[in-house]
């Protein structure tokens, strides 16, 4: 069993950590309205995001291999794994109060308390097994998915129509196998001895202890993390001035929606950014806002987004 630890692996999960605090103080400061920053919806924040889930979840895989490659340790496994399933729930209750609808139902501790179960077998298994496994659960959502999962009781499978918003949500499928490749490749690293060149490494430099030290805390980090940055932004968007937040994510999802039907981002903005200086001109948007299910009021935001839509697409050519 491999009991020496790996400074590489605390320094790529220190990385990790300090990938998802940049990702959460954009996702916070776009939040607010600091910045116009499609962190929610953007592609490349989108990949940033699966990014570090990944590697998260990639080295959880590690863990588990290195941990109990000569035999599963069963106290250690379970300690963790209830004090990472109750970090969850921590998770789940706290985003209930502060996001409401959009709460994490299955995030990324959720996902590796699972993902960890579902591994633990395959670190005693055949290397083959192991790398079939990881296979068979990143494919699963384009062979798998079916109704009959859809709804909120099957939403941790990820193989259905979950129907509801989240600030964070990583199912197992396809996520778990991203774990079991972990596995996989530790079992390779160590069959071709590459382990033991790697722990020869042993990153001494200031910088590195530092994102080593945050890599043996990670999860502390996590809780902790994003409520300190949650909290500093809220408290600037408090005592600062009027950034109008709700007008700024009217223009910015009314400009998303938009682009999904015209794919043209230039007239979308111009037709959003027209609609809601049309709605305050004529005091539709604070009364909006305090009824949104208006219908009379929504029909004088859509009559006027129509109308400015018009305008948009007839500027170019008037150019």
């Amino acid at each position: 069993m491999t009991t020496k630890r790996l400074a590489v692996l605390d320094l790529a999960r220190g990385l990790a950590v300090v990938a998802m605090a940049i990702y959460h103080f954009s996702w916070d400061l776009s939040w607010f309205a600091f910045v116009d920053w499609p962190v929610s919806q953007g592609t490349g924040w989108r990949v940033f995001a699966a990014s570090i889930a990944g590697s998260f979840l990639f080295l959880a895989g590690v863990s588990l291999d290195l941990a109990h490659n000569d035999g599963i340790r069963w106290r250690p496994f379970w300690r963790r794994f209830a004090m990472i399933a109750a970090a969850a729930a921590a998770v789940s209750l706290v985003t209930y109060f502060t996001f409401g609808d959009s709460f994490v139902r299955f995030g990324i501790l959720h996902s590796i308390a699972l993902a960890s179960l579902i591994a633990l077998p395959f670190a005693r298994a055949p290397l083959a097994l192991s790398a079939a496994a990881s296979i068979v659960f990143l494919t699963l959502p384009f062979w798998a998915k079916s109704q009959i999962l859809d709804g909120p009781l099957w939403l941790w499978t990820g193989l259905g129509t979950v129907g509801y918003p989240s600030v964070d949500y990583v199912p197992m499928a396809p996520w778990a196998g991203v774990t079991l490749a972990g596995l996989a490749v530790s079992r390779t690293f160590r069959n071709l001895k590459l382990c033991t060149r790697l722990s020869e490494f042993r990153l001494r430099s200031a910088s590195a202890s530092f994102i080593r030290a945050m890599g043996r805390h990670s999860l502390a980090i996590y809780l902790l993390h994003q409520p300190v940055l949650y909290g500093l932004v809220w408290t600037a968007a408090a005592v600062g001035p009027d950034l109008d937040r709700s007008g700024k994510a009217f223009v910015r999802n009314c400009s998303l929606a938009c682009e999904d039907s015209l794919g043209t981002p230039g007239i979308c903005r111009s037709a959003c950014t027209c609609t809601l200086e049309q709605l305050k001109a004529d005091n539709t948007w604070e009364a909006l806002q305090e009824e949104p299910q208006n219908q009379s009021l929504r029909s004088r935001m859509n009559t006027s987004y129509a109308q400015c839509l018009a305008d948009a697409e007839l500027a170019p050519q008037a150019d």
